[in-house]
């Protein structure tokens, strides 16, 4: 279900509350943010291609991937050159093209950045799986997006049905892909990606319990890029990320440090605990940490920690769900100088809100303001009527990273970037 509405833009509307951002003609609540300009949709663009031109030129001299586990580094270049090395393998090899649903069934690894980016530069789709499903809930979702290759490790594979081919990220084969680029390179034809072509299928429980797909464009993840990156931080900065991967919130989050020329410290060991995400934060000078809200609550609650333990760190990222205040207010008081950062978003509907400055962050019963480029509607379910200020009812978003339609699932409700949707 949709509806679709034309609105005022806050400049052409007196009544915009410089506070909320809501607009008592319109029953719309705008962004407060500062717009972001977008990259024209009348050309070819795939995400990894809008990443790379954000990067300065030469490359940022500090690593891009580091295995908080090994120690190992991986740099700017070297992650290009494996981009390009396997992107013409798996063409030449495996017969990608674009528009092939390629389903990822593994745990955390360093190589999986340099396939996630390899794949949609393709223009292939990208349909990364929670290793720790069944074989019966893997096969389900294998139903819904339809993949013609999979990659996977040896303890993940098993899971996967005996007609899909697969391939092994944990053997010599696949790390000889990264590595070596075919004769027949400079006689490829470059693939014409376009920003409404499909770039991910992820899958989220969305309001029932049952996992259904979310069709996501590059615009999508274009406009979640281009977000953080006007307001990026100044210097290099040093994230560590615990989301796994086949999440949205890591499988973009991943992306997207790249794009600002970040270093992403990961955690490839099988079990992670609190103490190891503490361990690397602390050794490998991290600035920045995701952490869903569970993790936050261990940190508060640790004896063993305090501010003076990561004096590096900045900012922690907070998502998923809501930090009890109780909770948000103790780790405040051990890591005064840390800000936590909460955010609210959906698989389906990207970032909606988070906090971005200090003033935002000590609001503990929030999740902060709209993010750029967003509109809402606060809407009563059963009459259909638009709500004010304070009033309790159903979302309905307008942003340019929202799911593109149900063409591999079954939502009860349809979506492009210029609609609403509820949720």
């Amino acid at each position: 279900m949709a509806a679709r509405a034309t609105l005022s833009s806050p400049s052409s509307s007196p009544s915009i509350d410089p506070r909320s951002g809501f607009c008592a003609e319109t029953k719309t609540f705008f962004s407060l943010r500062a717009p972001v300009p977008l990259p024209s949709l009348s050309h070819p663009l795939s995400l990894p291609s809008y990443a790379f031109s954000l990067l300065p030129s030469p490359l940022p001299p500090h690593p891009v991937l580091l295995d908080a586990s090994t120690g190992d580094t991986i740099s700017y270049p070297q992650f290009f050159s494996q981009v390009r090395s396997l992107t013409t393998n798996l063409r030449v090899h495996f017969g990608i093209s674009k528009g092939d649903v390629i389903l990822v069934l593994s745990p955390t690894r360093m190589d999986l950045f340099a396939l996630y980016w390899s794949i949609l530069s393709m223009g292939a789709v990208v349909s990364p799986v929670n290793p720790a499903l069944t074989p019966s809930e893997i096969s389900r979702l294998i139903h819904l997006s339809k993949p013609s290759l999979a990659f996977a490790v040896s303890s993940t594979s098993q899971k996967l049905p005996s007609n899909l081919n697969v391939v092994l990220l944990d053997r010599p084969h696949f790390k000889s892909l990264l590595e070596t680029t075919p004769n027949s390179f400079d006689n490829m034809k470059q693939v014409e990606v376009w920003q409404s072509d499909l770039a991910a299928i992820q899958f989220s429980s969305g309001t029932t319990g049952r996992l259904k797909a979310a069709a996501l464009s590059h615009r999508f993840f274009i406009a979640l890029t281009a977000g953080f990156h006007a307001l990026r931080a100044t210097g290099p900065q040093v994230t560590l990320t615990t989301a796994p991967m086949f999440h949205l919130m890591g499988f973009f989050s991943s992306l997207r440090r790249m794009a600002l020329g970040e270093t992403t410290v990961v955690l490839t060991q099988e079990r992670v605990t609190v103490d190891d995400m503490m361990e690397a934060a602390k050794r490998y000078k991290v600035t920045q940490m995701t952490a869903a809200p569970p993790v936050v609550v261990q940190i508060a609650k640790s004896g063993d920690l305090s501010g003076r333990d990561l004096p590096a760190l900045e900012t922690l990222l907070c998502g998923g769900a809501a930090v009890h205040v109780e909770a948000a207010r103790l780790f405040q008081e051990k890591f005064p100088h840390v800000q936590l950062s909460q955010g609210y978003g959906l698989t389906e509907g990207g970032a909606i809100s988070r906090m971005i400055c200090p003033e935002e962050c000590s609001r503990l019963k929030s999740v902060g303001r709209l993010v750029e480029n967003v509109e809402v509607k606060i809407v009563d379910p059963n009459t259909g009527k638009a709500l004010s200020v304070g009033q309790t009812g159903e979302l309905w978003l307008k942003s340019p990273a929202c799911m593109t339609g149900t063409q591999y699932s079954i939502f009860p409700f349809l979506v492009m970037p210029s609609e609403y949707i509820i949720k």
